[in-house]
């Protein structure tokens, strides 16, 4: 006790002897900063000594009355005192008050140094060596944190003085820099910190809330001697660095004036995809999805994917043909599928890299997507074996919001692929200050971006950052490991920032020196990153000179012998670029098997279990909302009535393709409830929190999963996501649902660029399906159209070549388009589409404009009848047959229609009818009764048209046909610019050869889709019904 009673005195002699002074050479060097100096708790010492003896003296007391952490360092105090030799006895009595006062100094010498290794990991970072260039190096100490020291003085920030950097102290256990040493003196702290975080790798970490997680990334790069390489491994960088450097070189000299979004000035991009890619195979992922934009994308598709070199040099042939395949795309946004062994580990591995247009970021979610689809068809719930890798620009990372849509993706159960590694190809320095740096084109940072870096938008997912300078190839190589090794132990996502310069500008053809003129001087000054680090191997003897010329010289023989047989290409075939094949779904030649379509009705029985699972609650002891248990009810009654609503339909629809092993996955906003109230697929018990029940997953035993789930409030990256969903089978109904039609407008670049061009630019075939609603309903403009017109300009069938009717041509028709546009006007055609779409031979998106009002419509509702399995005759066969009248829906069996004919009187003396009426939707229903008002049955007849793109040109005609004496007229419920009219009115001029007029009727032409007051939209509903049925309005008028 008496030694314990004297400890404060000893601690003061033993801090006296370690204060001795030192001539001290501080740590200039080149640093930078991006942002004020952040303040820093419990930094300074000020009046806490007084405070310190207190927390001293109450532990002589009672050790337990004091925290763990204090108790532990006056225990380690302690045991140094009594094992000293030097050390007297103590005798039993009380410090002096200088005594106590040497303690508390200690004490807080000891938290001072604590706090200054936080604050190197914390904001080490803003002075790391990033810049490959060096621009940045001169004159940032208003940007360096105070807390860092940088210079000698810097040391007052924690009342140290430069006596104290030979002091020993105790490191605390947050830090790895000791090693196995438990102690080290100020100066090597400082010199550890500086080594680990300020030098050419700068880290940012300290944001995430996991103390595990922090923990592991310190171990990961503070420890001593961790970022050392075998000769081996420095050999296979310097090989790779050769490939990355060489292919570029052979491009510029072979094709000098052809943009190809070269990869100079971050060749070490390719070893570092290689790096991340080895190491997460060596960790048990065997399938490896990239997305990327153009820079670099064909130097990874040599190097990292090993797409032959030939079929990437013919790329450039400007007399290559195109073969019959559609448009193809530029080389560098073309992707690619490969198996193959992966050389460092032994391992197979599935690469693809996914096509992407220049739109830069837009292919983010769609990797996301793809990659939740692999790993769920593999059964890979923890994402073991399945991984992603996103490659990004630094201005796009920034700037594109569906980059922070996709990351807020990351960790929802039913969207997150476990960890995603980002590559940041940083073109420009990362402090927002300096006027002369690069960004997408020529923006300087400050002008582009209002955070420090670019990838802060990866702290919102508590995403560790990883800045490097990518002319450092071995701290990328080891930071890359590391982002691999990250995402395979804690399944999040990673950012690795490589910090590096565009040496040829935006592009080949593009002169940098017009906005940038220093910048690219320093860039022409800079020596190639393969010339310095093939120097430094030289120098320390891994490799000889002679070694490093062969390889080059063996590379370079590599590409002359492929350029040599790409020039015997003549043709270009889009296919053999293909991201995303579906063996065994097509032929060898890629064509699908067959040009039919079995009829879509399923059997009575199969209909009717549906229907009664659909309305009971599959669990035990599961208590429903009183509300729903009169939806319920409601289900129930009409299945036992053998009729179903628009809800009840789609449930058959989906039930009936999970009993056959189809995978039927539907996402978007509120899509478990609807946002109409009226699918109800989840149940949620009214008194367990979060117990749940989806009925669709109790069908049978042996039938395949349903997928149903909210989205984020996110229309882009959701789409995107489930479009790379869509590609990664055929054997699967994915369906994406906009909460409103309109809502579709924020996700246009997936739809223009994917959905609409995907198999023509990339050969791709996707049965992704849009359920968007549609309806004027006096909503107001916002919630009221999906713009269909949008997609009709987009439908690519000729609207004046007059088509050639064969037997198989519904089918062909469908094969021929880029996508299937229809708007439903029955629950059991709606059904009935669903299933076609994955009973088609081939995949194409199909967009469904679905309905509102019309979901509990009394008579918006089908039979089974209209719906179970029976005789299919074609609609081609119906025409050629040239039936005198339209047979009725029952007659034709249970498959989609097309065109819905009229069945009232009207078809049954067709020449007595005055006026025919197509339509579309829900306007249908308005129509008739508006129609059994004024007592019109027998002199109008009213047929819907359900597909409305491909046109069923034969359809018309026969309908057109059937009533000659009969006005046609179109109407529809949207204005006149909007809508359907201008995609069906030169088809129909076409089909009639121009003999017949199509007269419109509907609402005038409009800025806005729909009126935001009740009254103006009645009032305009009511003008044009008046329209629709006064016979004798078009008498006299010339079309």
């Amino acid at each position: 006790m008496s030694q314990l009673r004297l400890l404060p005195s000893w601690l003061g002699a033993r801090a006296s002897r370690l204060l001795a002074p030192h001539d001290v050479q501080m740590f200039n060097r080149p640093s930078r900063s991006s942002g004020p100096p952040a303040t820093f708790p419990s930094g300074k010492r000020g009046g806490s000594s007084s405070y310190m003896e207190e927390m001293y003296f109450a532990w002589l007391e009672n050790p337990q009355s004091v925290h763990k952490s204090w108790d532990s360092f006056f225990r380690k105090a302690n045991e140094e005192a009594t094992c000293d030799p030097a050390q007297p006895p103590f005798p039993e009595t009380r410090p002096a008050v200088s005594s106590r006062t040497e303690t508390s100094k200690l004490v807080e010498d000891h938290l001072a140094v604590q706090s200054l290794i936080r604050a190197y990991q914390i904001r080490g970072h803003h002075v790391a060596q990033l810049d490959p260039l060096g621009i940045l190096d001169a004159d940032l100490d208003s940007f360096v944190p105070s807390d860092l020291i940088t210079t000698i003085d810097k040391l007052a920030f924690y009342d140290l003085r430069e006596a104290d950097l030979d002091k020993e102290f105790q490191l605390p256990t947050t830090t790895f820099i000791g090693g196995s040493e438990h102690t080290l003196s100020l100066r090597e702290i400082i010199r550890r910190l500086e080594s680990t975080y300020c030098q050419h790798i700068g880290l940012e970490f300290m944001f995430i809330n996991d103390v595990e997680q922090c923990q592991w990334i310190r171990k990961k790069f503070e420890t001593p001697g961790v970022m050392q390489f075998s000769s081996e491994e420095k050999r296979t960088l310097l090989a790779r660095l050769v490939r990355s450097m060489r292919f570029e070189d052979f491009l510029a000299r072979k094709w000098s004036s052809e943009k190809r979004f070269g990869l100079e000035g971050c060749e070490v991009m390719i070893p570092a995809l290689k790096t991340i890619i080895d190491k997460s195979s060596e960790m048990g992922i065997e399938n490896v999805i990239l997305g990327m934009p153009h820079r670099g994308r064909l130097n990874v598709l040599a190097n990292v994917i090993r797409k032959d070199l030939e079929q990437i040099f013919c790329q450039f042939d400007p007399k290559l043909e195109a073969a019959d395949e559609g448009s193809g795309d530029v080389k560098y946004h073309l992707g690619m599928y490969h198996e193959r062994i992966n050389r460092v580990t032994n391992r197979n591995i599935t690469l693809s890299l996914v096509a992407n247009p220049s739109h830069l970021e837009a292919v983010d979610p769609v990797v996301q997507g793809k990659t939740k689809a692999e790993q769920f068809y593999r059964g890979d719930a923890q994402g073991k074996k399945v991984m992603s890798i996103l490659v990004h620009g630094d201005a796009a990372f920034a700037g594109q919001g569906v980059v922070y849509e996709t990351f807020h993706l990351s960790d929802l159960p039913s969207y997150t692929t476990n960890g995603t590694v980002h590559v940041v190809v940083n073109n420009q320095r990362l402090c927002p200050f300096f006027l002369l740096l690069q960004i997408g084109f020529t923006t300087d940072p400050r002008m582009a971006r209002s955070s420090p870096y670019p990838t802060d938008v990866a702290r919102v997912v508590n995403a560790p950052i990883f800045h490097v300078n990518a002319d450092d190839p071995e701290a990328v190589i080891y930071v890359c490991s590391v982002a691999a090794e990250w995402r395979n132990t804690f399944n999040k996502d990673v950012v690795v920032d490589l910090v590096c310069y565009r040496r040829r500008g935006h592009n080949e053809m593009d002169e940098p020196m017009f906005t940038q003129p220093l910048m690219y001087k320093q860039i022409h000054r800079q020596v190639p990153v393969l010339k310095k680090y093939a120097d430094k191997l030289i120098t320390e003897g891994t490799v000889t000179l002679q070694e490093f010329e062969e390889e080059i010289a063996k590379y370079d023989r590599i590409c002359e012998e492929a350029y040599g047989r790409s020039k015997d290409k003549k043709i270009l075939h889009i296919k053999h670029w293909l991201d995303s094949p579906w063996p065994g779904f097509f032929n060898v030649d890629g064509e699908p098997k067959s040009m039919t379509c079995p009829a879509t009705g399923i059997p009575e029985d199969v209909l009717t279990h549906i229907g009664e699972v659909a309305s009971s609650v599959p669990l035990e002891d599961f208590k429903i909302h009183t509300g729903l248990s009169r939806i319920l009810r409601g289900r129930a009654d009409m299945t036992k009535k053998q009729t179903v609503d628009w809800a009840l339909a789609e449930y058959m629809a989906f039930g009936s393709l999970l009993k056959e092993g189809i995978h039927v996955r539907l996402s978007g906003q509120d899509v478990e409830r609807g946002t109409f109230s009226h699918r109800h697929h989840v149940l949620h018990d009214q008194e367990v929190d979060r117990r749940t029940c989806v009925p669709m997953n109790h069908l049978w035993p042996d039938q395949a999963p349903y997928t149903v789930c909210n989205s984020s409030l996110s229309e882009y990256g959701v789409l995107g996501f489930e479009l790379g969903y869509a590609m990664a089978s055929p054997n699967a109904l994915v369906l994406w649902e906009a909460q409103f039609g309109d809502f579709h407008n924020t996700a246009q670049c997936i739809i223009d660029q994917f959905i609409s061009t995907g198999q023509a630019k990339w050969v791709r075939h996707n049965g992704i399906v849009l359920l968007l609603p549609h309806g004027m309903e006096g909503m107001g403009p916002e919630h009221s159209s999906a713009r269909p017109e949008r997609f009709l300009q987009m439908s690519n069938d000729d609207s004046d070549a007059y088509p050639v009717f064969t037997e198989d041509f519904e089918v062909s028709q469908l094969y021929d388009c880029n996508w299937i546009v229809v708007n439903c006007s029955t629950p059991a055609n709606y059904f009935h589409v669903l299933r076609r779409q994955v009973l088609l031979p081939f995949r194409k998106p199909l967009i469904i404009f679905t309905p509102k009002s019309l979901l509990r419509h009394p008579e918006a509702k089908s039979s089974f009848d209209q719906m179970v399995s029976g005789s299919h005759l074609s609609p081609a066969k119906v025409w050629l047959k040239r039936y005198p009248v339209q047979p009725q829906i029952q007659s034709w069996g249970t498959s989609f229609q097309r065109v819905i004919s009229e069945d009232g009187p009207a078809a049954q003396a067709p020449e007595q009818v005055r006026r025919l009426i197509f339509c579309t939707g829900k306007v249908y229903y308005d129509l008739v009764k508006e129609r059994s008002s004024q007592g019109l049955e027998e002199q109008v007849a009213i047929t819907r048209l359900e597909q409305i793109s491909p046109f069923p040109f034969d359809l018309i005609k026969t309908e057109a046909e059937k009533y000659p004496g009969a006005e046609l007229v179109w109407c529809q419920e949207e204005h006149k610019n909007m809508g359907y009219y201008d995609y069906i009115s030169p088809r129909f001029m076409t089909i009639l050869s121009r003999a017949r007029p199509i007269w419109y009727v509907g609402r005038d032409p409009a800025a806005a889709p729909a009126t935001g007051n009740r009254n103006t939209h009645l009032v305009s509903l009511k003008k044009f019904l008046d329209t629709a049925f006064n016979l004798q309005v078009f008498e006299g008028k010339t079309f």
